[in-house]
């Protein structure tokens, strides 16, 4: 209801009494707030299509990437087979890298010798205890 009309209306029977007043205020206290709950209602349907149309965009992406993804996979998988044409290369090639990484790790002591220091100074002290 336009605000010119509900001052008009106030104004032609100032003679009414209050309670008429107080359900005609009351009246529009409805009237006003299932207008801000229609406002809520169609902003959040906006606001939902728009957030859907964005979803949807996300998913069509991520599965353009994903689709991409396989394809760059299979692509390298055929590099590399056309590289290693012959399986006979490829058993050296794993063997070399399998020495190497052996040779490596016998380089580093896997016991911490820091830890170990710690335990016979423990063990030492104990035996003195007991």
């Amino acid at each position: 209801m336009p605000k010119e009309n509900t001052v008009n209306r106030a104004f032609e029977r100032p003679d009414q009494s209050l309670t008429t007043l107080f359900s005609r205020l009351t009246d529009d206290l409805t009237e006003l707030f299932d207008a801000k709950l229609e406002l809520l209602k169609t902003e959040l349907k906006e606001e939902m299509s728009s957030y859907a149309a964005g979803a949807s965009l996300i998913v069509g992406g991520a599965v353009v990437g994903v689709i991409g993804f396989a394809l760059l996979n299979v692509g390298v998988a055929f590099f590399v087979s056309m590289l290693f044409n012959s399986a006979d290369l490829n058993l050296v090639i794993g063997a070399i890298i399998i020495l190497v990484a052996k040779r490596r790790l016998a380089k580093n002591r896997i016991i911490p010798e820091r830890s170990a220091l710690e335990l016979k100074r423990d063990k030492q002290w104990l035996q003195e205890k007991v």
